[in-house]
């Protein structure tokens, strides 16, 4: 009799766990949808420089290579035109950490940059390369540290080509197509000199577009010294007008003062993450494992063509 009493307050101690479980669950689901659907109030700020971070691969979304976290061109966006138009804020300072990323993400925030009526400032901290650099270009002032990492003005769309493994492996790719050029870039097969000259054209355009936007964002005439995507210091970012001064937020900040005539008061817009986002992200990593693997991950850069275009 005293061992099925004992088994009866077992199960309801478990039963009560379990409740007690669901419930904090419910609740954290609830309350990260609720903040999902609320952000900062940039409307009532309580400074006048909004601060911008572009950190790390600059993405469409939020999602860099293999998973890992990005800038996405769509919340830079919202947050230049959120500062836009808010007579409140003065100035843009965008704190840049950034290789570079994708072609279409880096461009379509420049676009964002000549749009908005605000004074704007960039901050290039240990790197301000490629796309990161780009978008630096559009802003009415760049402030780059000495041994800061910039330039790099080109294009890359290279990608891994499996061809000679699996025919290592006795593994034939069976190409059905339709449409001559559907599969360049493909891993799968080589590429044959027509499909190089092809993938190499596009990719000559797209440097040319950007090469022609930083020198017009800067005034500059030539591309003497960067335009074949080299690396560059700050002190010769400097020397080729790439960038206006050699400092650090201090002289970022100092800069606006004498410009606008104003005390300055910084403001970070931050997107705000959720608890929905942190759990969105936890299901997708786990699918992304579960329904790929790092194989099909490697293979699949790019769906369409097998190759993806980043600067």
């Amino acid at each position: 009799m005293a061992q099925k009493k004992s088994g009866k307050i077992n199960n309801g101690v478990v039963w009560v766990i379990i409740f007690l479980v669901f419930l904090f669950f419910i609740s954290s689901l609830i309350a990260g949808i609720f903040g999902l659907f609320t952000s900062a109030d940039f409307e009532a700020v309580d400074g006048n420089i909004a601060v911008i971070s572009i950190e790390g691969f600059i993405s469409s979304n939020r999602a860099g290579p293999f998973g890992t976290d990005a800038t996405s061109s769509e919340d830079v966006i919202k947050f230049i035109e959120i500062a836009d138009k808010n007579p409140a804020i003065k100035a843009i300072l965008f704190k840049i950490n950034s290789g570079g990323g994708g072609a279409v993400a880096s461009e379509e925030i420049v676009r964002a940059m000549k749009i908005a009526n605000k004074t704007t400032v960039a901050w290039i901290r240990d790197a301000g390369a490629s796309g990161a650099y780009w978008i630096a270009s559009a802003a009415d002032h760049i402030v780059a540290s000495p041994m800061s990492i910039t330039g790099s003005v080109g294009v890359i769309g290279s990608y891994l080509e499996f061809s000679g493994l699996l025919e290592k492996y006795n593994i034939t790719y069976q190409r059905m197509v339709a449409g001559k050029y559907k599969d360049v870039g493909s891993p799968l097969k080589k590429a044959t000199f027509e499909e190089e000259a092809l993938i190499q054209n596009h990719l000559n355009s797209i440097h040319k577009y950007f090469l022609d936007d930083v020198m017009s964002n800067r005034n500059l005439t030539n591309s003497e010294g960067f335009g074949e995507a080299q690396i560059i210091g700050g002190d010769k970012a400097l020397e080729l007008g790439l960038i206006d001064e050699l400092g650090s937020r201090y002289e970022a900040v100092a800069w606006l003062e004498k410009e606008l005539n104003i005390t300055i008061v910084l403001i970070p817009f931050e997107r705000k993450v959720s608890f929905f986002d942190i759990l969105s992200g936890v299901m997708n990593e786990k699918s992304f494992y579960i329904g790929q693997g790092i194989g099909s991950a490697i293979l699949d850069t790019k769906r369409s063509s097998g190759y993806s275009v980043m600067t």
